[in-house]
């Protein structure tokens, strides 16, 4: 298994089809060359071009707060199940232990998308201009 299909089987459907997506995109892109007059643009101090389709809200913006916002429901289901077992409420050790791992495994994963990040964004700083 590809570690995209592995990343798709552990998100939600529609954050799996935003980042199938934008791994779509990215490839797309890539194979793009830059036209000399936006090279020269960049190197000048003019602001540069608004990207078409680009929306002002931050798709990637939106990828990354959602990811964080499922992560805390899950960690926040998971400290309901636990309270529910320690109170004796109808919930069972497996339903627990099964949030929790949840949990779990959302938050390494929030951690190691954040670890890509930091190191995209360090080896972005590294390259000579």
């Amino acid at each position: 298994m590809d570690p995209l299909s592995a990343l798709q089987s552990m998100v939600s459907p529609q954050l799996g089809a935003s980042l199938n997506n934008v791994v779509k995109d990215a490839a797309a892109s890539a194979t793009k060359s830059i036209p000399q007059v936006e090279l020269q643009q960049i190197n000048s101090d003019a602001p540069l071009p608004a990207v078409a389709g680009a929306s002002s809200t931050g798709g990637f913006e939106n990828l990354l707060g959602n990811l964080v916002d499922e992560v805390a429901q899950k960690q926040a289901a998971a400290s309901d199940t636990v309270n529910g077992l320690l109170s004796g409420k109808n919930v069972s050790l497996h339903q627990a232990m099964i949030s929790m791992e949840e949990a779990n495994i959302s938050f390494q994963m929030m951690v190691e998308v954040r670890n890509k990040l930091l190191d995209s964004y360090q080896e972005l700083m590294r390259m000579q201009i």
